[in-house]
């Protein structure tokens, strides 16, 4: 049986580990965004973002 304060802290390091790996992408349509989008490649955008680059990148 695990104690409490080991399943809190496991937990409180799973969220700052989301937020951590959430903050690494840029906003979508910033200038880094774009270019990001742009490195990535035609064959590894979904659609979404294909749209979205036309969006805010080209238009």
């Amino acid at each position: 049986m695990t104690r409490p304060i080991h399943r809190i802290i496991t937990l409180i390091g799973g969220i700052g580990a989301l937020f951590l790996l959430t903050a690494c992408e840029p906003e979508m349509g910033t200038p880094e965004w774009c270019k990001m989008i742009k490195e990535k490649g035609v064959e590894n955008v979904t659609a979404k973002e294909a749209a979205n680059f036309a969006k805010n990148c080209v238009l």
